[in-house]
């Protein structure tokens, strides 16, 4: 570049490209991440994290930008809502016989999705100032996502520990855009707004929160039926109700997503009817038929065995009917010592 560029005409034109690629807000912030570093640390430490080894990884990368990727000075933050309209969460979850999903997970993984318009974003931004040292991650490396989305105003970390936005709830994903450019930054959100409300700690159905934005992930649904391997804690199996992947409950009760806005991207729309199907009918897929299923969609990431897993669980929650114990005795002598312990599991619970 022989000339410096117009770099506040840049982040306003940046933040107008991202809008027009479908993000709700972009936000610009610097990389200085330290009280966060803490907070990540004193949570390891407590062993919080369980399995999720991965989070102990990369040494202070996930809280220092410019060790991941060097030279990077500045990062945009943007959040994409993707509530698919009014699916009926409370509803759901009280009918013990249909399957619950975390809401993010009905439609199509939005990772690529999201990391695309990041490359668009990208690309607009090469194509207005030459040369770009540059990095777009959505939920794929290293990254303390919450805390740049906070650092850089898009809303502030509340005590369920995700990102909450006044004027939109917190169905949003986030994705990131590490840059060598010294734009301007936003202002961070300076307050949180959660005030005295403890709804979402009480809600929690395995009462995961051991205070205020901590989460003990080894007790949390969405750990549970995603992230563990093995057998889900005996004692935790009859608070999962029908909860087969992700849990929404801190979300749901949450008063600031009276203001969530359903989303316009058709690809989080639900499919094969999987905001209201019932677990029965779930438990009987083959795994060709759950690959084919699932192609594209963040239940992949649990795999065909932990998907029956969670799904016994489930069963051995919901009425004791025709259906749900044929649909468990299907499965009573299935290859997998997991999904076979959990299905006995089940049993029992229909025969006490």
């Amino acid at each position: 570049m022989s000339t410096q560029p117009d770099l506040p005409a840049l982040a306003h034109a940046i933040k107008e490209w991202g809008q027009a690629l479908g993000f709700q807000q972009v936000g610009i912030t610097d990389i200085d991440l330290g009280r966060h570093e803490q907070h990540l640390q004193d949570w390891l430490n407590a062993g919080y994290h369980g399995e999720m080894e991965y989070m102990a990884a990369h040494g202070q990368k996930r809280s220092r930008p410019a060790e991941l990727v060097p030279g990077t000075l500045r990062v945009v933050s943007v959040r994409m809502d993707y509530l698919p309209g009014d699916t009926r969460m409370a509803q759901r979850l009280a009918e013990r016989d249909k399957a619950y999903l975390s809401r993010y997970a009905l439609g199509r993984d939005y990772h690529k999705l999201i990391r695309k318009r990041l490359q668009q974003l990208a690309d607009r931004i090469v194509a207005e100032v030459g040369t770009l040292g540059y990095r777009a991650f959505v939920d794929s490396a290293p990254v303390l996502e919450k805390a740049v989305a906070e650092k850089a105003g898009l809303g502030w970390i509340g005590k369920n520990t995700l990102v909450l936005n006044r004027k939109a709830g917190s169905y949003f994903f986030l994705g990131e855009l590490f840059v060598d450019l010294p734009l301007p930054v936003d202002p961070p959100q300076a307050t949180e707004h959660c005030g005295r409300c403890s709804a979402c700690l009480d809600i929690c159905p395995t009462q995961a929160f051991v205070g205020p934005q901590q989460l003990d992930a080894r007790r949390c649904i969405s750990y549970l039926t995603i992230e563990l391997k093995g057998p889900i804690p005996e004692a935790l199996r009859p608070l999962m109700g029908n909860r087969v992947f992700g849990c929404d409950d801190c979300q749901i009760v949450c008063p600031w997503n009276r203001f969530a806005r359903p989303t316009h991207e058709p690809d989080f729309s639900p499919r094969h009817g999987l905001d209201n199907e019932e677990l029965a009918s779930l438990f009987r897929w083959t795994e060709d038929e759950f690959l084919s299923r699932t192609e594209g969609s963040p239940l992949r990431r649990a795999g065909y065995e932990r998907w029956l897993r969670n799904l016994a669980v489930g069963l051995g929650n919901a009425p004791s009917t025709i259906p749900v114990i044929e649909a468990l005795n299907l499965r009573r002598n299935h290859p997998s010592a997991l999904v076979r312990e959990h299905v006995e599991w089940a049993l029992d619970r229909h025969r006490s």
